[in-house]
């Protein structure tokens, strides 16, 4: 039972091609003592990608995530950086990570009922040790933190892992569409808001004034305790608001993880003309919508009645095309030459994910905010890519450094001591 356990973190103790075979048999089940390289690799890629968005929010006022006019200059090389930034990544690695999240229920459930334990005390452990590592991570450190989300959501949508694919898939297409209809409605609710609403809506999440970002730039520059303050009121806006706003979306993400992590699609057993299709029909149907949807903004004049909700429904369909035909690229890429290299410079980083992506913060925050190098709101969109490109080369090497000497992240041991109530051997055989 132990060595069960123990195994879910190490190497795989098999070829690549026996894995991959032993996958396809049941694409539902994975043996305890291997890993589904393809995997880690897409959670590898989705963890570095997403630093491209959340950079943004480490380096700039918060309104400039979602109003690119509120902060900064958006001509020449920093609109393109914000364009190609918001064209590629904006959403796409976080529906990449939802898809993999259910994908993981699907696996651990799986083998918790081979080792004879119960998938649901195990799961609701695991939810319960993500929602305070998320907890500290939002309060102590960034209030943009995830991992409080994914807790609750995986939570919920739990029960589902069970269901057959296309009641999976019909459940997923409710959560979006409801997400989605939400968005509508709060949309369209703005214009019976009373003038005073309206400019306080503006002033505090699209547009502020002067006063107030001067306000938000001498917060995050100066010591910890102010910061600590300020981050405690817009992680509960943040754990409450954006749980009604994106929670939605997250769910229905997962429950499409756990229906394409049985078919086969994620553990890269699908035949390749299924990949090639949705590679080309995600990226054919997504990026043009995607495009189509600055563009409508860019019309509206980035106007908070229509920008703030209805501007983002383009991006928020066309992102999961997008993330589905990342996926098949790296499925393809996957089954080429290229599998070795995947496998040795971005798995690693797939199997700490939840180390690096915390990493990113201490990261960030050290040279963005006042208690470190305080360059909070004085680094352009280019600079700030050069930079991820840097926190990447350092992330891939050491993810690389650390798993070949421990079956675990740092802190996916922590994680794991929470979830199984057990010290687990750290050291990889």
């Amino acid at each position: 039972m132990t060595d069960k356990i123990q195994s879910e973190g190490g190497q795989d103790s098999l070829p690549s091609e026996h894995v991959r075979s032993a996958s396809c048999a049941d694409a539902s089940l994975s043996s305890p003592a291997t890993r589904i390289d393809s995997l880690d690799v897409l959670r590898g890629f989705a963890v570095l990608g997403i630093l491209v968005m959340n950079i943004q929010s480490f380096a700039m006022i918060g309104s400039a995530y979602g109003n690119p006019n509120s902060w900064g200059d958006m001509s020449g090389i920093e609109g393109g950086v914000w364009y190609v930034s918001h064209l590629f990544a904006d959403s796409k690695f976080m529906a990449i990570f939802s898809m993999l999240f259910g994908a993981g229920i699907v696996l651990m459930s799986n083998r918790q009922r081979q080792a004879g334990l119960s998938a649901a005390q195990v799961h609701y452990r695991r939810m319960l040790g993500l929602f305070g590592i998320g907890m500290i991570h939002a309060y102590l450190f960034w209030y943009g933190d995830i991992l409080v989300l994914y807790a609750i959501c995986g939570s919920i949508v739990f029960w589902m892992w069970p269901l057959r694919v296309r009641w999976l898939l019909l459940g997923s297409a409710a959560l979006l569409l409801t997400g989605l209809l939400i968005t509508l409605v709060l949309n369209w609710s703005i214009q019976f808001m009373t003038p005073s609403d309206c400019n306080e809506l503006q002033n505090d999440f699209w547009a502020p004034s002067v006063e107030e970002i001067s306000k938000e730039l001498e917060i995050h520059r100066g010591p910890w305790l102010p910061q600590f303050f300020y981050r405690i009121e817009v992680a509960v806006l943040v754990q409450t608001l954006g749980l009604l706003l994106i929670g939605w979306r997250i769910s229905g993400l997962m429950l499409l993880g756990m229906a394409i992590m049985k078919t086969g699609f994620l553990s890269g057993c699908s035949r390749a003309r299924s990949y090639w299709t949705v590679l080309f029909s995600g990226l054919v149907m997504g990026l043009p919508l995607v495009v189509y949807g600055v563009q409508l903004n860019r019309e509206a004049g980035w106007r908070m009645d229509y920008s703030m909700f209805a501007g983002t429904m383009p991006n928020y369909v066309g992102s999961v095309l997008i993330a589905l035909g990342y996926i098949s690229l790296f499925q393809l890429l996957m089954r080429t030459d290229l599998r070795r290299c995947l496998v040795t410079w971005l798995a690693p980083v797939g199997r700490m994910a939840l180390t690096n992506y915390l990493a990113q913060t201490l990261i960030c925050t050290t040279l963005f905010y006042g208690h470190g190098f305080a360059l909070y709101g004085s680094v352009s969109r280019f600079l700030q890519l050069i930079i991820v490109f840097g926190i990447w080369l350092i992330q891939i090497l050491f993810s690389r450094f650390w798993m070949a000497r421990f079956r675990f992240g740092p802190c996916e041991y922590v994680w794991r001591t929470l979830t199984y109530l057990r010290f687990l051997p750290e050291k990889s055989p």
